[in-house]
């Protein structure tokens, strides 16, 4: 990955102000794989399909790319090799459980726009990007009751849950629990923060801000 020079930071700025996990992909974020924890498959965890619907982006999804793109509606999606990390969340539940974030979002968002965080100066919903942006998928989750207490207790996290996160300079992430454990037992997550869809020991790296689980 290239390191962001001055020229060029004003505008990855307002990029990632435009989408959704307004993160900061610089290399500082991105984890060297062989310092990850040795991974193992925890048996008490039940099967999820959310799990493998988010593992099988891994290798596909290889860049990080948080361009604003117009979308077809419902089932939009920006092309399968690259986004950001709510596409990794919005990909695993259309797969899984088929829930479309997309088109819940929005239609939620259309019945109480008040509802929802008013950070970037829409005037109404935009099918193309709100369902992209953590802070919007949150408020979503809280309203369909998908909602968990954050806790710092690896066996409070269940293969398939959802966590948001801050990194960086408070920016949001999201994440998917994996169902493969740090020899400690501490779950893996799914992500995008940076160089593409991963599976890496980094739950409890980030300030926590949400923990969710799909009932349906």
């Amino acid at each position: 990955m290239k390191l962001f020079n001055p020229t060029t930071w004003r505008s990855t700025i307002l990029i990632w102000l435009l989408v959704s996990c307004d993160e900061n992909a610089g290399p500082n974020l991105v984890r060297n794989p062989e310092v990850s924890a040795i991974q193992s498959t925890n048996s008490e965890n039940i099967f999820s399909p959310i799990v493998r619907a988010a593992r099988s982006q891994i290798g596909k999804t290889t860049s990080y790319d948080p361009s604003y793109v117009g979308l077809s509606y419902p089932g939009g999606d920006v092309p399968l090799e690259k986004g950001v990390c709510t596409d990794v969340v919005i990909r695993a539940l259309r797969g899984a459980v088929h829930l479309d974030l997309q088109k819940l979002v929005h239609e939620d968002m259309k019945i109480e726009f008040s509802a929802y965080p008013n950070i970037w100066g829409l005037k109404k919903p935009d099918p193309n990007i709100d369902h992209r942006r953590v802070p919007n998928l949150k408020t979503y989750f809280n309203r369909r009751g998908f909602s968990l207490p954050v806790t710092r207790r690896a066996d409070d996290y269940l293969a398939g849950d959802l966590v948001t996160c801050t990194v960086g300079r408070n920016l949001a992430h999201i994440m998917i629990v994996s169902d493969k454990n740090t020899a400690s037992g501490v779950p893996f997550v799914i992500h995008n923060i940076g160089s593409g869809t991963k599976e890496e020991d980094r739950l409890f790296e980030f300030p926590i801000t949400g923990h969710y689980r799909v009932t349906e």
